[in-house]
């Protein structure tokens, strides 16, 4: 196995591993840096689950090697509350009811947060394809988009 030396930022903190070529970045996530928030789904990039923040884009962890991250900012579900103060969309999913099982809501929320930075006022229809690519059997998606729409309306900083 062909191994690298990597250096990348999670949730603001620096680390430096040694990882094999082949890696995902969400195995890196899970089992080299204990951060089991970020979902493995279908591993295949086609549920988002394992959705997080590639300097500020929304990415598959699935899909990207760990080596292609070196030098990059990763934000996992993990480092969006500020101290025991929620993320205002964690807030807004309790709320709402749109978490249910919760097995997609990490990536649900990550790519949500892309989304609000990006455009802060969605329509219903621009946040439906926002998450086109995550899937939810749990909902039927009324509840997160009533979760979305709320922190979109309510003015505050994602």
């Amino acid at each position: 196995m062909s191994t690298h030396q990597l250096t990348l930022t999670v949730n603001g903190e620096q680390h430096h591993l040694q990882v094999d070529a082949q890696r995902s970045l969400l195995d890196l996530l899970r089992e080299e840096l204990g951060l089991t928030g970020t979902k493995k789904g279908c591993n295949a990039g086609d549920c988002g689950a394992c959705t997080v923040l590639m300097d500020g884009a929304p990415v598959n962890a699935c899909l990207v090697l760990a080596v292609q991250t070196g030098g990059r900012e990763i934000t996992t579900i993990e480092g969006i509350a500020s101290g025991d103060k929620l993320h205002p969309l964690q807030e807004a999913f309790i709320e709402h009811g749109a978490a249910q099982c919760g097995f997609c809501t990490p990536g649900v929320i990550m790519n949500s947060i892309a989304l609000l930075r990006e455009t802060r006022q969605p329509t219903r229809a621009e946040i439906q394809e926002a998450l086109s690519g995550n899937l939810c059997r749990c909902t039927g998606y009324f509840q997160i988009i009533d979760a979305i729409a709320a922190v979109a309306a309510s003015g505050e900083p994602v």
